[in-house]
């Protein structure tokens, strides 16, 4: 077995964000930028040798590449065994089933989630720990740190493994086992839902769906478990074949990119329900017949209807949400009796609240759901958990949305994205908006008068540890808020995110347009965070 020991100098700009490392393809084609990550990796944990690990991504232009020499780091670096997915296939749910299920000592994902793929496109990598969610800061810190120092890393001179034949390979003293992508994801979705009655719902010729996996990593599931295993009719999921630049699509799931989706379930004889996932397969939007549901609103019918579902009939520990996340779920929550936390931006914020059986199911606005069966947001299940709804309550999408809003109310709520705004400009905006927070309490603008102002800080009723600067929040007397916030996902530029909400209890009044709706929030938060003149941008790159 030949290890060499490569010499090499640390890049500056290899501190991980919210999902791990992202950048542009090229940036990682650089000679020893993965190298040196990886190494910083396998530095900053406390022991890898003889430890099992799991690897793989969500096919995206690079993906085997990556593999390949992550693997050889692997072995020089005295790990026993590394379980990848069938042709480097595996999605980040499903990564998070496996470590979880196997009890690894953790798993690498190779995934920039949503942003877009190809040569010119992006690529991101990202260690889970061993319960099977995203590295806590304090592993991240421990990474970004090493990375600054690095000088070497360790390689096994040794040929490329067969990613496309299933079993085990060696190489060198390390055993790589080539698994199916989807069975171990498969069988623990079959644990959770009832899969009999979801299928004699999908066969039974009256309902239609259309699953769009944006030839991303989700189509060789949804094709396993929704046409295979539970009987939709063949070609329900669509754009199901993962491509390495995502077919020249943007692979995520609202209703500017999946415009495909969008267009069937807004047309003429639409399908009943549609779905689309992103590019790992963590997210997902959900549609009815010429209907949207917001990612909170998803997240808030899920709760209030979990006892129909077997896998939560025993009824749920808590919920927790994002903070930008709008407040429909705190409602449930309260009518429930349990508790509703709300963390930061970030499925890491989740994971100590699910290790400690505090909260059950978690959302977040950015069109992700999940809960405690694995530690990652979770884009099929969400299909799945909506199916078995549907299943049992034999009823639309939008009427089972409709008759939520009129027991707990309509919170109105929309995101306002700016993309690749100038990152001095931005960060300019978001520093003159803290600065004049002192100023904002009791401001009346128009019919709405601020009660308070502040900058999200969290603290951890786990482990205690505190997270701050986590958003820009503006409340208001009637409940309703503005939350300003900069996207740490892109790898150009700075997004900023503009997030406006706002509380409608009166059944007659659900039936406005969300950007009607919300007309005087949109325009205070101009006027408050003078985003035309920040951003030199007149409307939103994206709203959802």
């Amino acid at each position: 077995m030949n290890i060499q020991t490569i010499s090499t100098q640390p890049f500056t700009d290899q501190k991980p964000g919210t999902s791990g490392l992202r950048k542009q393809v090229t940036a990682f084609q650089k000679p020893h930028y993965l190298e040196n990550f990886v190494q910083s990796i396998f530095d900053s944990l406390e022991e890898v040798q003889g430890q099992t690990l799991v690897l793989g991504g969500d096919g995206r232009y690079y993906n085997r590449q990556a593999i390949q020499i992550i693997l050889k780091i692997a072995a020089a670096n005295g790990v026993k065994r590394v379980k990848v997915g069938h042709q480097g296939i595996l999605s980040t749910p499903a990564t998070s089933c496996v470590i979880r299920k196997y009890h690894t000592l953790g798993g690498i994902v190779l995934s920039a989630s949503h942003n877009p793929g190809g040569p010119e496109g992006d690529f991101g990598i990202k260690y889970n720990i061993s319960n099977g969610g995203p590295a806590p800061e304090k592993v991240t810190e421990a990474i970004y740190s090493r990375s600054k120092q690095i000088d070497r890393y360790l390689i096994l001179e040794a040929p490329d493994v067969d990613l496309d034949r299933l079993g085990e390979s060696q190489l060198g003293d390390m055993t790589v086992e080539v698994i199916d992508s989807v069975a171990d994801y498969a069988q623990l979705m079959e644990s959770l839902f009832d899969f009999e009655r979801i299928q004699q719902f999908l066969t039974s010729g009256e309902f239609h769906l259309c699953v769009d996996a944006m030839h991303a990593v989700t189509g060789p599931y949804a094709q396993a478990i929704l046409e295979q295993r539970l009987g939709a009719a063949a070609g329900s999921v669509i754009n199901g074949q993962p491509l390495e630049d995502f077919g020249g699509g943007h692979p995520d799931p609202n209703l500017v990119y999946a415009h495909e989706l969008v267009e069937i379930l807004f047309g003429e004889n639409p399908p009943d329900f549609g779905a689309a996932s992103d590019g790992d397969g963590d997210r997902n939007m959900i549609l009815g017949r010429n209907f949207f549901v917001t990612p909170s609103d998803s997240l808030a019918v899920l709760a209030a209807n979990a006892k129909l579902v077997p896998g939560y009939k025993s009824g749920l520990s808590g919920v927790a949400r994002s903070m930008p996340t709008s407040q429909a779920a705190d409602r449930v929550a309260a009518q429930l009796g349990i508790e509703c936390y709300e963390t930061p931006t970030g499925w890491k914020f989740f994971g100590n609240l699910l290790d400690a059986d505090k909260a059950t199911l978690c959302g977040e606005e950015s069109f992700g759901t999940g809960s405690n069966h694995v530690r990652e947001k979770d884009g099929l299940w969400a299909v799945l958990f909506w199916l078995n709804i549907l299943a049992v309550r034999q009823q639309s999408v939008e009427e089972i949305v409709r008759e939520h809003w009129q027991t707990y109310g309509r919170n109105y709520y929309s995101r306002h994205d700016y993309e690749g705004v100038e990152s001095d400009r931005a960060n300019a905006l978001m520093e003159e908006l803290r600065a004049s927070m002192p100023t904002l309490s009791g401001k009346q603008f128009g019919a709405y008068q601020v009660e308070y102002s502040d900058d999200f800080s969290y603290s951890d009723p786990v482990d205690g540890s505190i997270s701050q600067n986590q958003g820009i929040r503006v409340g208001f007397t009637d409940g309703s808020r503005i939350v300003f916030r900069l996207s740490g996902t892109g790898t150009q530029g700075a997004t900023l995110r503009v997030y406006l909400e706002s509380y409608e209890p009166d059944a007659a009044k659900h039936n406005y347009d969300p950007q009607e709706a919300l007309a005087d929030l949109i325009k205070i938060a101009d006027q408050v965070a003078q985003i035309r003149s920040y951003t030199g941008m007149a409307q939103p790159t994206i709203i959802t």
